[in-house]
């Protein structure tokens, strides 16, 4: 995973310290080549000690390899890391639709960057295996779970997606080691979803979340860590590419299991079949 996603992903939960390096390692990244940790301390205004810490937040051991991980993300950077700009309601209908479609390249990137693929196959692995799966979300998440409960029906699963929390709750309380709860959460902060998970957790059920990247109450709590980014200066945008990088994380899972699962294609084949004859006679 990049260094500069890694930066990216976390600034919502830095300290105004770390910010300040944050900030100048996405801006000066080729200066931080010739310093050493307290150079670069000095230059930011920070103590030695900020610029080890945030080395290890960023999952360092130490600044060498924060230094090493820098020089690594130059050499692969390419053109199009800012590809987008804000929306303005001055723009024009193009420059509104070039800037959308930027950002949702970025966002998608930046997605995938930050999941390794021993993630998602074990994601995979619990989804395929569980008995039953409640997938909880609220908002925008909601959509995007709703939309996957629908996917994984299609395949012959038992997946429920509830959009009452009393109800997601209820349901969580009922669950065993023997299902799954799939949780989405932008922040990993939702108290709503908090709860869920933490019920689920008490009977031992298996938890995959979907959170920003970094240590959060729901990601701490689940045997399966995935994550999502939206762009968080890009305010106008936040819930449309916050619901892109979730619902492309949900396609891959879909698409994966598909794969590796010969019964489900024999049952999404049969779906797929009815639904259009169904249309067919319509």
């Amino acid at each position: 995973m990049s260094t500069f996603t890694k930066i990216k992903a976390l600034k919502g939960s830095l300290s105004s310290s770390e910010l300040k390096l944050a900030k100048f390692a996405l801006d000066s990244s080729n200066v931080i080549r010739e310093l050493s940790s307290q150079e670069l301390a000095n230059v930011v205004g920070v103590s030695q000690s900020s610029v080890v810490k945030f080395a290890q937040k960023l999952g360092y051991k130490g600044y060498p390899a924060f230094k090493l991980g820098i020089i690594d993300a130059l050499n692969h950077a390419t053109t199009n890391n800012n590809l987008h700009g804000k929306i303005t309601i001055n723009d024009s209908f193009s420059q509104m639709s070039d800037k959308l479609l930027s950002s949702k390249i970025s966002v998608l990137s930046e997605t995938q960057k930050l999941n390794d693929e021993k993630a998602f196959l074990a994601a995979v692995e619990l989804l395929k295996s569980a008995k039953r799966i409640l997938i909880c979300g609220l908002g925008g998440s909601a959509l995007v779970g709703k939309d996957f409960s629908y996917k994984l029906q299609k395949l012959g699963m038992l997946a429920i997606e509830e959009p009452d929390t009393h109800a997601q709750l209820a349901f969580a309380a009922t669950l065993t080691s023997n299902d799954l709860v799939f949780a989405i959460s932008e922040s990993g902060t939702t108290k709503e979803i908090v709860n869920v998970v933490t019920q689920a957790k008490r009977n031992n059920c298996k938890i995959i979340s979907i959170t920003r990247y970094g240590s959060n109450p729901i990601s701490d709590m689940a045997d399966v860590k995935l994550y999502s980014i939206a762009d968080e200066e890009s305010a106008r945008l936040s819930s449309i590419l916050a619901r892109t990088a979730q619902e492309f994380i949900i396609d891959i899972l879909f698409i994966a299991i598909t794969q590796s699962s010969r019964q489900g294609r024999q049952i999404l084949e049969k779906t797929n079949t009815v639904v259009g004859e169904f249309r067919r006679l319509s």
